[in-house]
């Protein structure tokens, strides 16, 4: 849990660390941070919510006639970054976002995930615990700065130097982490060469956004003194795994995890199976925010450890959902289609309103799929009940679309331009001729 300094300690500490500049930091609609950047006279006005922005210029906000917004930063959020610019200290302050009427801004990706864990408040859930896993890629750059295609090393899953050439990037980026207070719980090379993993504590869900996004940051930052790029492309090389983000989820009631049942045989609560039955039922339409490039669809596919089918286990991990092993406190589930490069905020969101729908309506839960589904005949999976996960990014978005569960969660703002947005995305990518088509066609038709 995050301490929450008053704005007397705040400018206190600003003044005793000599912080020059301070970051407003929010996200766009795709996950981006943004920044308004102040000299560090400017912090009594901030810490009093008086810090203005253009809304119009921020991808997915609003147009120019309606653009004044203001900047409230959450004091719990307040950090100083390790590394010195060279002129004085930076600070940053995560932001919500509100109108000039004080209202919260509809569009909001951190407005929307809070307005989701008010609904599981009003159900009586004090809080929406999630551990994220995100893998990333380390690769070369050349002489001018720019990224390449070589991947740093050619280590595999869990190995270490000189094979994992990333190792002290990687430890480096790690010490920087604990340095701004995170609680790292493993460090590793992951199974494709130049790919890592970084697994930081659980906590709260707008924390846990809060802390995907710092985490992208802090990686970028420590790779580049590296000469280093780092990418959350869920698959930029042909052939090897993609680079998801496993998603821990555990719902808590009067300080007890509502996900445990000692009395069932896996130890799993009614709420809990009701949970996870909202998670299947509606995970085809939540991939387009958990997965929402693209790209993501080429790591969406059988053969790379990603998962591509709808179900769920405690045995293996070609399903959806696997059950980790611990119980008690711990009792969670996993859900393994979310990558890295989607809106954090958004992310957890459409996973907690999926899953709240299914207690809500005490959706039953199918059996569970102990069985390697990439090896099952497409009949044995239609007897079975499981789906595929969509395909592409066109698919992803009509699956979205249909789903009012999920759209009212996101709000009419913010489903409009997101879907708006993406669909440009998806025609543009549609309608491209690839290298792969001339290779495949030109002399031959």
């Amino acid at each position: 849990m995050r301490e929450k300094h008053t704005k007397e300690e705040i400018l206190q500490i600003a003044k005793d660390q000599n912080v020059r500049y301070i970051r407003l930091q929010f996200t766009d609609l795709f996950g981006v941070i943004k920044n308004v950047e102040i000299p560090v006279d400017q912090l009594p006005k901030a810490l009093d919510n008086k810090i203005m922005f253009d809304g119009s210029s921020i991808e997915g906000f609003v147009r120019i006639e309606e653009s004044d917004m203001y900047l409230i930063p959450d004091l719990s959020t307040w950090l100083i970054f390790p590394w010195d610019s060279g002129q004085g200290r930076v600070a940053r302050l995560i932001c919500d976002i509100h109108l000039p009427d004080g209202q919260p801004f509809p569009g909001d990706p951190r407005g929307v995930l809070k307005r989701v864990l008010a609904e599981a408040k009003a159900m009586g859930f004090d809080s929406f615990n999630v551990g994220p896993e995100p893998e990333f890629f380390l690769f070369k750059m050349d002489e001018n700065g720019r990224p390449t295609q070589e991947v740093n090393d050619e280590g595999g899953y869990f190995d270490w130097a000189p094979l994992d050439l990333g190792e002290n990037c990687r430890r480096e980026i790690v010490l920087t982490l604990e340095a701004m207070g995170f609680e790292i719980e493993a460090s590793h090379h992951e199974v494709a060469p130049g790919q890592h993993e970084i697994d930081f504590k659980y906590a709260d869900a707008v924390e846990a956004a809060d802390n995907i996004a710092t985490f992208r940051l802090v990686v970028k930052t420590i790779a580049r003194q590296y000469g280093l790029h780092a990418t959350f492309m869920p698959k930029p090389v042909f052939g090897i795994n993609g680079s998801g983000m496993h998603c821990h989820l555990s719902l808590f009631r009067n300080g007890q995890n509502a996900f445990y049942d000692e009395r069932d045989e896996l130890g799993l609560s009614t709420t809990c199976r009701h949970f996870l039955a909202g998670i299947l039922a509606h995970a085809r339409g939540f991939t387009a925010i958990c997965n929402p490039l693209v790209n993501s669809y080429k790591r969406l596919v059988p053969g790379y450890e990603a998962p591509s089918y709808v179900a769920w286990s405690a045995k293996n991990r070609s399903p959806l959902v696997r059950i980790p092993a611990a119980r008690g406190m711990s009792t969670r589930i996993e859900v393994r289609s979310p990558d890295p490069s989607g809106n954090p905020y958004l992310t957890i969101a459409v996973m907690l309103a999926a899953g709240l729908d299914g207690i809500r309506n005490q959706l039953s839960l199918p059996p569970a799929v102990n069985r390697n589904i990439y090896v099952m005949t497409e009949r044995e999976k239609q007897e079975a009940g499981i789906w595929s996960l969509p395909e592409n990014l066109g698919q992803a978005l009509e699956e979205l679309s249909r789903d009012e569960v999920l759209v009212n969660a996101l709000g009419e703002h913010v489903f409009t331009h997101f879907v708006e947005a993406k669909r440009i995305e998806w025609n543009l990518y549609r309608t491209q001729v690839s290298e792969w088509e001339r290779e495949q066609y030109l002399n031959t038709y």
